[in-house]
Order: structure tokens, then C-alpha cells, then sequence
């Protein structure tokens, strides 16, 4: 798969050069020449200078054929107006922007472009939104039996109340992250479009819990 990143900065960086080691092709964007240099220096991937919100710039990296971009910049306006562009312009569903003031989360969430804050943002967090729907282990007790996993959800499942999934699938929602925000649910609570699921459930049913999550539910006549 190719994706296109904007920003070569720190995680800039670490993110294309762990997305080429995956075996998957990769363009950087940064309006600094200078700032290729981050990357090692057998990278392979395409180094496009200029911003990465103009859609020549972008047209050059290759997004039309992208299944993914990240905008990692410094700049909020810039990340959002790129995520924007690229979502809008070039139909790229499978966007993320970094942003640096948390309170803006719940408006950019509204407007369907994942993000996450300076403060919890690293290159493995990228790379959960680029990638392909799964599970990632968030914490384990002690005895490994137990973990919290963030689990990718298929759309097939929003608006059913996680009452009804926990029952179907055979695990529990410790919580919700919604519009930016922590949600502790009720049995009432109904699964939305942009929610982030965080799931307890025994060590060895995660692959069955993961493979039925990112599916479509089952419909029974």
C-alpha cells in the first residue's frame, strides 16, 4: 500500500521509515528540503518538497493512488486544512492529523478527520489509524490473562447499544474515547460514528474478539 505523510520531523520521520520497513511504499512532504534529512540514509521512499495541502504537491506524492496520509506537521491549521484536502478533494477516507491544542479535538472529530493531541501523539499511534482495522494491547494484569485492548469496529455495528455487542461478541467496553473525550458507558449506551473502543477481555479470545469487531455483524433472521 502507499501513503503519504506531511511533516518529516521526529515522528514524520519514524513513521515513513517504519511504514517502508512493513514493505509498504511511502512520500514524505515537508516545505523544508533540510528536514529530509531525518530519514536514513537508505530510505527509498519519495521526498516532495513543498505544502501539503497544495493539491500539486500532493498530486506529486502520489496521494491519488494513497490508502492512507498523515499530516504530522508543527502546524495545527496546516495539518487540518491538508487532512481536509485530501479527504475532500482526492476522496482519501483514511486520514489522521496531529494537533497540538486539545481542545480543538471534538471539532476536527465532527468533522470526521481523526486526531490526536501532542501529548499522547507518537509514531505507533499513527500507524493504528493507517493500518488496516485491528486490535492493539493496551494493558495487560499481571498474570497476562487479562488486557484492555483498542479495538478497530466495523461500521455495521454503529448505532447498536454495547449491551448487544458485548453480549454478541463476548467481551466487556471499559470505555469509550469520544470527540477527544474519555466516555464511561452505560448498558444504554449506543455505539457512534468516530468512537474509539477500549475493550477488557481474556488474552485468549482476543483473535476472536478482534476478527468479529471488524466485520459486519452477523444478521440473524
Amino acid at each position: 500500500m502507499h501513503f503519504v505523510i506531511m511533516g518529516c520531523g521526529r515522528v514524520g520521520a519514524s513513521l515513513a521509515q517504519s511504514l517502508e520497513s512493513n514493505g509498504h511504499s511511502v512520500a514524505v512532504i515537508d516545505q523544508n528540503a533540510d528536514a529530509f534529512r531525518r530519514l536514513d540514509a537508505d530510505f527509498g521512499g519519495n521526498k516532495v518538497t513543498g505544502m501539503g495541502f497544495d493539491r500539486d504537491t500532493l498530486t506529486q506524492a502520489g496521494i491519488e493512488d494513497a490508502f492512507g496520509f498523515a499530516a504530522v506537521s508543527d502546524g495545527d491549521n496546516s495539518n487540518i486544512l491538508a487532512a481536509r484536502v485530501v479527504r475532500e478533494t482526492f476522496g482519501i477516507e483514511n486520514v489522521v492529523a496531529r494537533i497540538y491544542d486539545p481542545h480543538r479535538a471534538e471539532i476536527y472529530q465532527r468533522l470526521g478527520i481523526p486526531t490526536v493531541a501532542t501529548v499522547r501523539w507518537t509514531a505507533h499511534q499513527v500507524l493504528r489509524r493507517l493500518l488496516p482495522m485491528g486490535a492493539t494491547d493496551e494493558y495487560r494484569d499481571a498474570s497476562g490473562q487479562i488486557q484492555l485492548a483498542q479495538v478497530d469496529v466495523h461500521p455495521g455495528w454503529i448505532g447498536r447499544t454495547l449491551r448487544s455487542i458485548e453480549e454478541t461478541v463476548g467481551m466487556r467496553v471499559a470505555y469509550l474515547t469520544r470527540y477527544g473525550e474519555g466516555v464511561l458507558p452505560t448498558t444504554d449506551t449506543v455505539l457512534q460514528e468516530n468512537d474509539i473502543v477500549h475493550v477488557l477481555l481474556r488474552a485468549d479470545d482476543a483473535a476472536h474478539v478482534e476478527r468479529t469487531l471488524t466485520n459486519a455483524p452477523v444478521v440473524t433472521e
